[in-house]
């Protein structure tokens, strides 16, 4: 056993209890696998996986960032102890939820209308005012958007939710669903693509019946979202004992379907909910970390693709500081935290998947970018562009490069329309496959958390989405801010379970 980083952490148990209690954690290296290591005074220790490869993880923290302080974000509330002293990321996504009401009835979300008692409906003058506080944050307002619940679709005025996000300067607006009014009305995909929303993030956690129940559904939301050509990410949630194995099967599904999707995002199963008590043997069948998830991958395609082609969210970060530099404008950074997640991009070249780093030397380019960053001196941009086009064809082989690749062009857009429009470009050419594993008081790392950069607007402040979550501050605002569905349904003069009378044929 080999300790590879000191940490912070909190204690599980007095989690539930309702405490949170910060304590001393190790990133170990043992059996050839990574784990997550803290010791309790009241409650004893605790060893959680962190990743089943040291190597990947090796590889991986090789790319780790610091990125500039920012003061908006909240690092603890409700009189809690402060976790870290200042945030490092800015909101690179901000999360936005709308409703707690959801229309499955066997939603396994702890915090949905049905199960909570109450509902959390922000008004239309409350989530704009929600959404000003991202998009007000100095130096750079956030530009992207996730409007999320419970089930977003259930609002009525969300196409007025999506209005107000685009007007006061949301560039990119995702919409998270599970899919079931999409597959009810091609009408309603229409409307969305009308209102300008970039992307439809969906709930797909399979291929099959038993580990996907609402699979016919999914695919007639997928045609009809081909339909009006809107943009489709799938979302998985990794469960270790019920879908996992399948994580090949979704990419392959993907694949299939890379006219409409245009990525996977993987979530392994985080165990969240204040006082919920989680077993060890609950946690160890169901636990899933990213080497389960491309082990299954790597299966499905013989290798094809395989872990060496996913790199960190952090490994792009060059990428910003040098169009920084050339725009002398702030840019999206991302800064996140290596354990954060990892992804790669597929093509589609005679049939077969070819991950971009089966072409490009992603890491050779990246270098050359940082060294581009530090050059200084009189006609600096004119030198820099210079050594882009004389040297970028080095890092392509140009026999395997799939058709329509052009990587002068994507860094040409890049300098004029800044390194998000380049990536959003960028992304219409493949398929990414990426993966997030959200903290939970297990497996919390509190460096982790100090680098996030998807951060929830609340009536408390701005918060990071593993605080929102696995501390669940989340479940204590929406409770704090929320009516009792008594008082909602006489309010409304609509019962709360009618919503799933009518969506859960």
């Amino acid at each position: 056993m080999k300790e590879l980083e000191k940490t912070y952490s909190v204690c599980p148990i007095c989690f539930q209890e309702g405490k949170i209690q910060k304590i001393n954690a190790s990133i170990i290296e043992d059996d050839k696998k990574v784990w997550i290591t803290k010791v309790c005074q009241k409650h004893g220790s605790f060893k959680e996986i962190y990743f089943g490869d040291v190597n990947l993880y090796k590889r991986w923290m090789k790319f780790k960032v610091t990125g500039k302080p920012v003061s908006y974000v909240k690092t603890s509330l409700f009189n809690d102890p402060e976790l870290y002293a200042e945030h490092t990321s800015q909101t690179v996504l901000t999360n936005l939820v709308v409703t707690n009401r959801c229309n499955l009835k066997h939603n396994q979300d702890f915090l949905n209308a049905n199960t909570t008692g109450y509902v959390y409906e922000p008004t239309l003058d409350q989530l704009r005012d929600l959404m000003q506080q991202t998009r007000s944050e100095k130096p750079l307002g956030s530009k992207s958007i996730q409007i999320t619940g419970g089930e977003p679709t259930l609002r009525e005025d969300l196409f007025e939710i999506v209005r107000i996000a685009k007007k006061i300067g949301f560039s990119h607006v995702q919409i998270y669903t599970n899919g079931l009014k999409l597959a009810e009305s091609i009408d309603y995909c229409q409307r969305l693509k009308d209102e300008k929303v970039d992307t439809i993030y969906m709930s797909f956690d399979g291929v099959t019946e038993t580990t996907n129940p609402l699979i016919a559904q999914h695919k007639k939301a997928l045609e009809n979202l081909r339909k009006v050509n809107l943009n489709v990410v799938l979302v998985p949630v990794l469960i270790g004992n019920k879908n996992v194995h399948e994580s090949g099967k979704i990419v392959r599904f993907a694949l299939n379907n890379i006219d409409v999707v245009r990525g996977i995002h993987f979530q392994p199963i985080c165990f969240c909910g204040n006082n919920i008590e989680v077993k060890d043997e609950q946690r160890e069948s169901q636990r899933v970390d990213y080497v389960q998830m491309i082990d299954a991958i790597e299966k499905e395609f013989f290798g094809m693709i395989s872990r060496d082609d996913f790199y960190p969210v952090s490994f792009i970060f060059p990428i910003s500081r040098l169009i920084e530099a050339f725009t002398k404008e702030p840019q999206v950074e991302f800064t996140a935290h290596p354990g954060c997640g990892g992804s790669t991009f597929i093509f589609i070249e005679n049939g077969r998947p070819l991950p971009i780093t089966r072409f490009f030397d992603v890491e050779a380019y990246m270098t050359f970018f940082n060294e581009q960053t530090k050059k200084k001196g009189p006609l600096r941009k004119l030198r820099i562009a210079s050594a882009f086009i004389k040297n970028i064809d080095n890092f392509i082989d140009v026999e395997k490069v799939p058709q329509g690749f052009n990587l002068k062009q994507i860094l040409k857009e890049a300098a004029i329309g800044g390194s998000q429009y380049a990536l959003r470009k960028f992304h219409h050419q493949c398929i990414f496959i990426g993966s997030m594993w959200y903290q939970d008081a297990w497996n919390l790392n509190i460096d982790r958390l100090q680098r996030c950069v998807i951060h929830c607007a609340t009536f408390e402040g701005i918060v990071p989405f593993c605080s929102y979550t696995g501390l669940g501050y989340g479940e204590r605002i929406q409770e704090k801010y929320s009516i009792p569905v008594e008082e909602w349904e006489k309010k409304t003069g609509r019962r709360l379970e009618d919503d799933l009378r009518i969506l859960a044929k």
